[in-house]
Parts: structure tokens; C-alpha cells; sequence
């Protein structure tokens, strides 16, 4: 496999909660499970189940009640989070075993750059014993892409699941990848689908052939960046510390009932921005935009924004803008799924507030703090204080279903 570019991987474990599962407990291999985020309520949804209840027509997201229905004999197992965690960790010792130029995405997912050490073993030798190893080690399934750049290597890894490997080099995307629905490509979305549906582009290849400027004015900027993909080109490097860049902080919760009492829809949405603003301040944030997701009983997703002109992290702001928000656009219908979202984070050291006599006071009394550490920093370095997270608290902010923050705490 000789090469001019770069080589890179993408690891993507295989119906990862659902194979630690059965490696712990071998009783479980060959029969159909999942992993169910509350399976009591409604708001039990099916976060992730084995390749042996996909074939029986199971799938993620599919609620607890449905699957049951569709396949009796189906087992719930409640997530363990601690167990995926340390697999996580395990799997991700091994990826950087290899190299150090391993970006790690999810909890189940990353990137490796293996230009460098395809220079003296093949690609396809490194990728299979990488596979081998975590399966021999770990006892767990994944799939490899192998590609010139992100965007194909994680194309690639998604054509042959599970504990396949692919190679997708740039000259083949004109056949591979083109005649394929634009909705396959990794990216976008059924809304976004959809509004290039009604521009008449239906394929990946009707998107790469389309004309830059007509795609910047249907998608803007991030129509640019599809289209440059869709032609094979992501320059995009492997950045093992791109993980810790928090670009937002979010929560969202499914409701246990559709509900239509706006007493209720503010007293859920009070709860989000308690979350989000704990989970800011642990991180020492700000963020300026604050975004409000609702979904409705139909499963339509309704996504309004609100951008203010200083980042914001207490409770109080968040909430303000948060309803503002939810009360502008809400339609009274009845409401399933609630969300709410602060990005364009910054950390709140770097922020510069446009101080005005109404906020001076408000934000003079942190002035001592930050001078103090900023003395501590230069003398010993950066990063040597960090701001101490109540440990006894965190799991009252933590989502119960999905911990992909949670994990970063392993990549320090």
C-alpha cells in the first residue's frame, strides 16, 4: 500500500455498550440485547443493542415498549457506565500503544495518524493486528477505516460492521460514494437532506458536482465544507487535544408524558439550565449563545438560538434566555423532549465582558481571584491550578443515559 499522503484510521467499536456487556458476561453472546436508559417509562429508550437483536429488527432509539413488542424474547440490561468506561480507557491505551497522534471522539471512537509507522509495516497489517489485539485483549469487536483523510477514514469504517476492515482512497469515491444518497453521508442529517432534496440534489455525487456557491447559499459555510468532502478533501488533522476543546454543554431530557402545562415545560427547562450551569462552572466556562431544542409529539425537532453580547454561566442568565426563547417559539403543542444548550464556549479567564455600569460591580469581585492564579501560573506554569469539583455533587448533574463528557476525565 505505498503512499504519497497521509494514512489515517478511524476506530469505531461495535455496538459498544452491548459488547462490553456480553465480555463480562459470556451467558450473553448470541442472544439478543440491549441497553435501556430506563426501561419502566417511556422514556426508556434502547441506547444501544447487539448485532444479534439488530437482525431481529432492533435499533437504537427505538423505545423499550416497541422493542419488547417486536421481539419478546429481547434482554434489558440497565447501562454500567463504570464498565464502558474502563473499556474505553483500555481500548484507548492500546490505540496510543502505536502512536501518539490518537484522537479520541466518543467514548467508543477516534482517529489515528499512522503515516508515520506505515512507512516501515503496511496499513493493513497495523489495522488488522490493532483489531486483533483489542479483541484478544478486551474481548470486544471493532471496525477500522482506512483512508487519506478523516472524513474517509470514518466513511470507511461505517461499510463494513462488525470487525471489518476498508480502505477508501480518494479515486474511489466517484464510484463508491456518489451514487449513494446524500442523507448516508457521515455529517449530514434529514433536515439538511431534505434542503437539498428540494434543490434537486439527491446524491453525494449531485453534492460534489454542485456548484460552491449554490451550496453556500442553501447550507452557508458548513455547505462548503460538505461539498469539499463530498469530493474526497478534509484537511483536517489528528489532534490528540482537540477532546478537551469544549465547543458547548448541554442537557436535554425526555419527558415521561407529552405535556402541554407551561408550568411544567418552565420547571423542566429550570432543571436543564441548573445542569448546564454546574456543568459550566466545574469546566470554568462561558458561553454566549444559548440554544433551546424541543421536540414534539410527532418527533419534530425544533431548534431556536439566542446569541447575547457577554458569554453567560449562571443559572439565573441561562434560564432568562432560555424561556425567552421556549415562550417566543413554542407552539403549544405538546411537548415530548426538552433541550438546552449554551455554546460558543470560552474560558471564563480569557473572556473579555463588556463591563458597563450596570455589571461592573457584578464581576469587579472576581478580579483578585483571577490576578492571584494568573501569579501562580506564570511562576509555575499554566494549568498547574485547577478549580476543584465537588465529587459528592456531580452525579446530581450528570445525564443518567449517556456520559460522553464524562469520559474525557480518562484522556488527562
Amino acid at each position: 500500500m505505498t503512499h504519497k499522503g497521509r494514512i489515517i484510521f478511524h476506530v469505531d467499536m461495535n455496538s459498544f455498550y452491548a459488547s462490553v456487556e456480553q465480555a463480562h458476561n459470556p451467558s450473553l453472546k448470541g442472544k439478543p440485547i440491549a441497553i435501556a436508559g430506563n426501561p419502566k417509562e417511556r422514556r426508556g429508550i434502547l441506547v444501544t443493542c447487539s448485532y444479534e437483536a439488530r437482525a431481529l429488527g432492533i435499533y437504537t432509539t427505538m423505545t423499550v415498549h416497541e422493542a419488547l413488542r417486536k421481539c419478546p424474547e429481547l434482554l434489558l440490561l440497565p447501562p454500567d457506565f463504570q464498565k464502558y468506561r474502563e473499556a474505553s480507557k483500555q481500548m484507548f491505551t492500546i490505540l496510543r500503544s502505536y502512536t501518539d497522534l490518537v484522537e479520541p471522539v466518543s467514548i467508543d471512537e477516534g482517529y489515528m495518524d499512522v503515516t508515520e509507522l506505515s512507512k516501515e509495516r503496511h496499513a493493513l497489517n497495523i489495522a488488522q493486528e490493532i483489531q486483533d489485539q483489542i479483541h484478544a485483549e478486551l474481548d470486544l469487536p471493532c471496525s477500522i477505516g482506512i483512508a487519506p483523510n478523516k472524513f474517509l477514514a470514518k466513511t470507511a469504517s461505517d461499510m463494513k460492521k462488525p470487525m471489518g476492515i476498508t480502505v477508501l482512497r480518494i479515486r474511489d469515491i466517484e464510484q463508491i460514494l456518489w451514487p449513494l444518497e446524500v442523507v448516508t453521508m457521515h455529517g449530514i442529517g434529514t433536515s439538511t437532506a431534505k434542503k437539498l432534496n428540494a434543490h434537486s440534489i439527491f446524491t453525494i455525487g449531485d453534492l460534489a458536482k454542485a456548484e460552491e456557491y449554490t451550496i453556500k447559499q442553501i447550507l452557508g459555510k458548513n455547505g462548503v465544507r460538505l461539498r469539499a468532502r463530498a469530493n474526497g478533501e478534509d484537511s483536517r488533522m489528528v489532534d490528540p487535544d482537540a477532546i478537551f476543546d469544549t465547543k458547548s454543554v448541554g442537557n436535554s431530557t425526555t419527558l415521561p408524558e407529552d405535556v402541554v402545562d407551561i408550568r411544567i415545560l418552565h420547571k423542566t427547562i429550570d432543571g436543564l439550565c441548573q445542569k448546564v450551569a454546574e456543568r459550566l462552572d466545574a469546566k470554568r466556562l462561558a458561553g454566549s449563545t444559548v440554544s433551546i431544542q424541543i421536540r414534539d409529539a410527532d418527533w419534530h425537532n425544533h431548534t431556536r438560538s439566542k446569541t447575547v453580547s457577554n458569554a453567560i454561566y449562571r443559572f439565573e442568565e441561562i434560564y432568562q434566555v432560555a424561556c425567552e426563547l421556549f415562550d417566543k417559539h413554542w407552539d403549544e403543542a405538546p411537548v415530548r423532549l426538552l433541550g438546552v444548550t449554551v455554546s460558543n464556549v470560552v474560558d471564563r479567564k480569557d473572556f473579555s465582558q463588556q463591563l458597563s455600569i450596570f455589571n461592573f460591580e457584578e464581576h469587579i469581585k472576581d478580579e483578585p481571584i483571577i490576578k492571584i492564579v494568573d501569579e501562580i501560573e506564570a511562576r509555575f506554569g499554566k494549568g498547574i491550578i485547577k478549580r476543584g469539583v465537588d465529587m459528592g455533587k456531580r452525579s446530581s448533574y450528570q445525564s443518567q443515559t449517556s456520559f460522553s463528557k464524562d469520559f474525557l476525565d480518562d484522556h488527562e
